[in-house]
């Protein structure tokens, strides 16, 4: 199928697939003028890496990942998500506590008594 098939048929766009092939993510053969061809089955693989990347792993982790799926390696594709939840969780609890000191400056920011003159006060922490 032509490129814009394989648009049409998955939701991504065209220059996401352009992408995806250039990152090696993706693999398509090419007819006499040049224009590209997917097998059927880069329906199934543009799928599985738009879903990668709204899990937030990156081009590099997917292009790791694929192989592994398709030779159905489990126990190694299982370890490298692993890692990957281990990250996002590590960003989670950063994400978290930046949350929590921003609430503090919130707290500091909206006291009524609280002067840019005046000498620092210790606020409690929210």
């Amino acid at each position: 199928m032509r490129i814009g098939e394989l648009a049409a048929r998955t939701g991504a766009s065209v220059r996401s697939l352009r992408y995806y092939e250039e990152q090696g993510l993706l693999t398509a053969d090419r007819d006499s003028a040049g224009r590209r061809r997917y097998a059927e089955t880069a329906v199934a693989r543009v799928a599985l890496i738009r879903r990668g990347f709204s899990a937030s792993l990156s081009s590099r982790v997917i292009a790791d990942l694929l192989p592994l799926l398709e030779a159905e390696c489990l126990p190694r594709s299982r370890a490298l998500l692993d890692a990957e939840r281990e990250r996002l969780e590590a960003q989670i609890a950063a994400m978290t506590q930046a949350r929590v000191r921003l609430d503090e400056v919130i707290a500091i920011a909206t006291d009524p008594t609280w002067r840019c003159d005046a000498p620092p006060r210790h606020h409690q922490r929210v």
